[in-house]
Protein backbone atom coordinates (compact mmCIF):
# COMPACT_ATOMS: atom_id res chain seq x y z
CA UNK A 1 0.00 0.00 0.00
CA UNK A 2 1.26 3.19 -0.66
CA UNK A 3 1.08 6.14 1.70
CA UNK A 4 2.81 9.01 -0.54
CA UNK A 5 -0.49 11.17 -0.67
CA UNK A 6 -0.63 11.53 3.30
CA UNK A 7 1.97 14.80 3.04
CA UNK A 8 3.43 17.24 0.44
CA UNK A 9 5.97 16.92 -1.28
CA UNK A 10 6.69 20.56 -1.54
CA UNK A 11 6.87 20.81 2.30
CA UNK A 12 10.24 19.09 1.88
CA UNK A 13 12.02 22.18 0.93
CA UNK A 14 10.25 24.54 3.37
CA UNK A 15 11.09 22.11 6.12
CA UNK A 16 15.02 22.01 5.20
CA UNK A 17 15.17 25.79 5.20
CA UNK A 18 13.54 25.67 8.69
CA UNK A 19 14.43 22.85 10.94
CA UNK A 20 18.40 24.06 11.48
CA UNK A 21 18.23 26.86 14.17
CA UNK A 22 14.36 26.45 14.92
CA UNK A 23 13.95 26.01 18.62
CA UNK A 24 11.00 23.20 17.98
CA UNK A 25 13.00 21.15 15.57
CA UNK A 26 16.46 21.29 17.59
CA UNK A 27 15.38 20.45 20.60
CA UNK A 28 13.12 17.63 19.76
CA UNK A 29 15.62 15.72 18.32
CA UNK A 30 18.25 16.07 20.96
CA UNK A 31 15.30 14.56 23.29
CA UNK A 32 14.87 11.86 20.31
CA UNK A 33 18.42 11.03 20.20
CA UNK A 34 18.84 11.11 24.70
CA UNK A 35 15.53 8.64 24.08
CA UNK A 36 17.73 5.96 22.00
CA UNK A 37 20.67 6.00 24.16
CA UNK A 38 18.69 6.37 27.63
CA UNK A 39 16.56 3.20 27.15
CA UNK A 40 18.03 1.23 24.64
CA UNK A 41 22.31 1.69 25.60
CA UNK A 42 23.07 -1.98 23.99
CA UNK A 43 21.17 -1.52 20.98
CA UNK A 44 23.06 -1.53 17.55
CA UNK A 45 20.51 -0.84 14.76
CA UNK A 46 18.43 2.01 14.77
CA UNK A 47 15.59 2.65 11.74
CA UNK A 48 13.77 5.96 11.80
CA UNK A 49 10.75 5.93 9.06
CA UNK A 50 9.21 8.57 7.68
CA UNK A 51 13.06 10.26 7.41
CA UNK A 52 12.18 13.28 5.95
CA UNK A 53 14.93 15.36 5.17
CA UNK A 54 17.04 13.65 7.93
CA UNK A 55 17.65 16.08 10.65
CA UNK A 56 16.60 13.99 13.19
CA UNK A 57 18.82 11.24 12.03
CA UNK A 58 21.82 13.75 11.68
CA UNK A 59 21.62 14.06 15.21
CA UNK A 60 21.30 10.75 15.95
CA UNK A 61 24.57 9.86 14.08
CA UNK A 62 26.39 12.48 15.82
CA UNK A 63 25.29 11.26 19.03
CA UNK A 64 25.52 8.05 18.74
CA UNK A 65 28.63 6.80 16.12
CA UNK A 66 28.28 3.42 16.96
CA UNK A 67 24.91 2.54 15.67
CA UNK A 68 23.91 0.97 12.35
CA UNK A 69 21.19 3.52 10.96
CA UNK A 70 19.04 3.40 8.56
CA UNK A 71 16.16 6.18 7.01
CA UNK A 72 12.55 5.31 5.14
CA UNK A 73 10.78 7.71 3.30
CA UNK A 74 8.23 7.30 1.02
CA UNK A 75 9.19 10.17 -1.28
CA UNK A 76 12.17 10.70 -3.20
CA UNK A 77 12.49 14.67 -2.20
CA UNK A 78 12.74 14.02 1.49
CA UNK A 79 15.34 11.26 1.07
CA UNK A 80 17.43 13.92 -1.73
CA UNK A 81 17.81 16.28 1.33
CA UNK A 82 18.35 13.70 3.66
CA UNK A 83 21.63 12.34 1.25
CA UNK A 84 22.88 15.49 1.47
CA UNK A 85 23.06 16.35 5.14
CA UNK A 86 23.61 12.79 6.55
CA UNK A 87 26.89 10.93 6.38
CA UNK A 88 27.47 8.43 4.22
CA UNK A 89 27.18 5.09 6.78
CA UNK A 90 23.68 6.03 7.31
CA UNK A 91 21.73 4.01 4.60
CA UNK A 92 18.71 5.34 2.59
CA UNK A 93 16.04 3.75 1.25
CA UNK A 94 12.60 4.72 -0.25
CA UNK A 95 9.15 2.85 0.98
CA UNK A 96 5.96 3.39 2.94
CA UNK A 97 5.77 2.66 6.66
CA UNK A 98 2.86 0.14 5.48
CA UNK A 99 5.79 -2.07 3.92
CA UNK A 100 6.31 -5.64 5.01
CA UNK A 101 9.54 -5.47 6.16
CA UNK A 102 11.42 -8.59 4.61
CA UNK A 103 14.28 -9.54 6.95
CA UNK A 104 14.96 -5.83 7.81
CA UNK A 105 14.29 -5.90 11.70
CA UNK A 106 15.94 -3.48 13.87
CA UNK A 107 16.89 -3.27 17.52
CA UNK A 108 15.19 0.37 17.85
CA UNK A 109 12.54 1.68 15.30
CA UNK A 110 11.57 5.51 15.51
CA UNK A 111 8.45 7.29 13.57
CA UNK A 112 8.76 10.92 14.52
CA UNK A 113 5.31 12.77 13.89
CA UNK A 114 4.56 10.44 11.49
CA UNK A 115 1.66 8.09 12.22
CA UNK A 116 -0.98 11.59 12.60
CA UNK A 117 -0.51 11.62 8.55
CA UNK A 118 -1.54 7.79 8.18
CA UNK A 119 -5.15 7.13 7.55
CA UNK A 120 -4.34 2.99 8.57
CA UNK A 121 -2.52 3.85 11.42
CA UNK A 122 -3.42 0.52 13.31
CA UNK A 123 -1.91 -1.14 10.03
CA UNK A 124 1.40 1.06 10.28
CA UNK A 125 1.81 0.15 14.15
CA UNK A 126 1.68 -3.65 13.24
CA UNK A 127 4.01 -2.84 9.93
CA UNK A 128 6.37 -0.87 12.73
CA UNK A 129 6.05 -4.02 15.31
CA UNK A 130 7.62 -6.84 12.00
CA UNK A 131 10.41 -4.48 11.59
CA UNK A 132 11.33 -4.37 15.36
CA UNK A 133 13.77 -7.42 16.64
CA UNK A 134 11.92 -9.14 19.32
CA UNK A 135 13.10 -7.15 22.77
CA UNK A 136 13.69 -4.33 20.69
CA UNK A 137 12.30 -1.03 21.21
CA UNK A 138 10.11 1.51 19.87
CA UNK A 139 10.25 5.43 19.81
CA UNK A 140 6.96 7.32 18.62
CA UNK A 141 6.34 11.00 18.55
CA UNK A 142 2.96 12.66 17.62
CA UNK A 143 1.21 15.82 17.89
CA UNK A 144 -1.27 15.71 21.14
CA UNK A 145 -4.71 17.04 22.01
CA UNK A 146 -7.60 17.00 19.36
CA UNK A 147 -8.84 20.63 20.42
CA UNK A 148 -5.67 22.33 19.06
CA UNK A 149 -6.52 21.10 15.73
CA UNK A 150 -5.96 24.34 13.12
CA UNK A 151 -4.76 25.02 9.84
CA UNK A 152 -1.57 23.63 10.50
CA UNK A 153 -2.22 20.03 10.95
CA UNK A 154 -4.38 20.94 7.46
CA UNK A 155 -1.11 22.22 6.00
CA UNK A 156 1.08 19.24 7.39
CA UNK A 157 -1.95 16.45 6.02
CA UNK A 158 -3.17 15.42 9.16
CA UNK A 159 -5.52 12.81 10.10
CA UNK A 160 -5.82 13.49 13.22
CA UNK A 161 -4.36 14.48 16.84
CA UNK A 162 -4.43 12.32 19.39
CA UNK A 163 -5.21 11.90 23.20
CA UNK A 164 -2.50 10.51 25.19
CA UNK A 165 -5.57 7.03 25.65
CA UNK A 166 -5.81 6.93 21.94
CA UNK A 167 -2.03 6.11 21.27
CA UNK A 168 -1.71 4.32 24.11
CA UNK A 169 -4.66 2.13 22.94
CA UNK A 170 -2.46 1.55 19.41
CA UNK A 171 0.56 0.50 21.68
CA UNK A 172 -1.44 -2.02 23.91
CA UNK A 173 -2.32 -3.91 20.72
CA UNK A 174 0.47 -4.14 19.60
CA UNK A 175 1.77 -5.84 22.42
CA UNK A 176 4.68 -3.33 23.68
CA UNK A 177 5.81 -2.23 27.22
CA UNK A 178 5.55 1.11 28.01
CA UNK A 179 8.31 2.41 28.97
CA UNK A 180 8.41 6.11 29.15
CA UNK A 181 5.04 8.17 28.59
CA UNK A 182 5.45 11.91 28.58
CA UNK A 183 3.89 14.68 27.23
CA UNK A 184 6.57 17.81 25.73
CA UNK A 185 5.54 21.69 24.63
CA UNK A 186 4.31 21.75 28.11
CA UNK A 187 5.16 25.46 28.97
CA UNK A 188 4.22 26.79 25.88
CA UNK A 189 0.65 25.15 25.89
CA UNK A 190 -1.06 28.40 26.56
CA UNK A 191 0.53 30.32 24.08
CA UNK A 192 0.35 27.40 21.68
CA UNK A 193 -3.45 27.05 22.45
CA UNK A 194 -3.87 30.74 22.08
CA UNK A 195 -2.61 30.71 18.86
CA UNK A 196 -4.71 27.85 17.63
CA UNK A 197 -7.59 29.28 18.92
CA UNK A 198 -6.70 32.17 16.37
CA UNK A 199 -8.18 30.55 13.12
CA UNK A 200 -5.06 30.98 11.73
CA UNK A 201 -4.69 30.61 7.97
CA UNK A 202 -2.26 29.25 5.26
CA UNK A 203 0.19 32.21 6.10
CA UNK A 204 -0.06 32.48 9.80
CA UNK A 205 0.46 28.87 10.53
CA UNK A 206 3.17 28.79 7.29
CA UNK A 207 5.22 31.58 9.73
CA UNK A 208 5.76 29.21 12.34
CA UNK A 209 8.37 28.04 10.34
CA UNK A 210 9.98 30.91 10.95
CA UNK A 211 9.81 32.68 14.38
CA UNK A 212 11.16 35.86 15.14
CA UNK A 213 14.75 35.64 16.66
CA UNK A 214 12.86 37.15 20.52
CA UNK A 215 10.29 34.11 20.13
CA UNK A 216 12.70 32.14 18.90
CA UNK A 217 14.87 32.35 21.97
CA UNK A 218 11.94 31.99 24.39
CA UNK A 219 11.01 28.99 22.67
CA UNK A 220 14.41 26.90 22.66
CA UNK A 221 14.75 28.77 26.26
CA UNK A 222 11.08 26.57 27.51
CA UNK A 223 11.97 23.09 25.62
CA UNK A 224 15.42 23.24 26.46
CA UNK A 225 14.32 23.40 30.34
CA UNK A 226 11.16 20.43 29.19
CA UNK A 227 14.09 17.97 27.78
CA UNK A 228 16.47 19.18 30.88
CA UNK A 229 13.09 17.97 32.85
CA UNK A 230 12.51 14.86 31.00
CA UNK A 231 15.66 13.19 31.41
CA UNK A 232 16.14 14.54 34.85
CA UNK A 233 12.98 11.82 35.61
CA UNK A 234 10.01 14.20 34.94
CA UNK A 235 7.07 13.32 32.81
CA UNK A 236 4.51 15.80 31.70
CA UNK A 237 0.65 15.26 31.47
CA UNK A 238 -0.36 17.50 28.98
CA UNK A 239 1.60 19.56 26.18
CA UNK A 240 1.16 19.93 22.37
CA UNK A 241 3.51 16.76 21.55
CA UNK A 242 3.57 13.40 23.04
CA UNK A 243 6.32 11.05 23.35
CA UNK A 244 6.40 7.00 24.39
CA UNK A 245 9.41 4.68 24.24
CA UNK A 246 8.02 0.97 24.57
CA UNK A 247 9.96 -2.09 24.33
CA UNK A 248 8.55 -5.75 21.94
CA UNK A 249 8.62 -8.62 23.91
CA UNK A 250 11.47 -10.78 23.24
CA UNK A 251 8.56 -13.80 22.58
Amino acid sequence: MDDSDTFDPEAFSRLAGAESGHFWFEERRELLAWAIARYFPAATTFCEIGCGTGFVLEAIARRLPRLALTGIDSYPQGLAFAGSRLPPRVRLERGSILDEPGDAHHDVVGCFDVLEHIPDDAGAVRAINARINPGGGVIITVPQHPALWSAADEIGHHQRRYTRAELLRLIAKAGWEPLRVTSFISFLLPILYARRNQSLGREAALAELHPSGPANAVGRFALRLERNLIQAGVSFPIGGSLLVVARKPSS
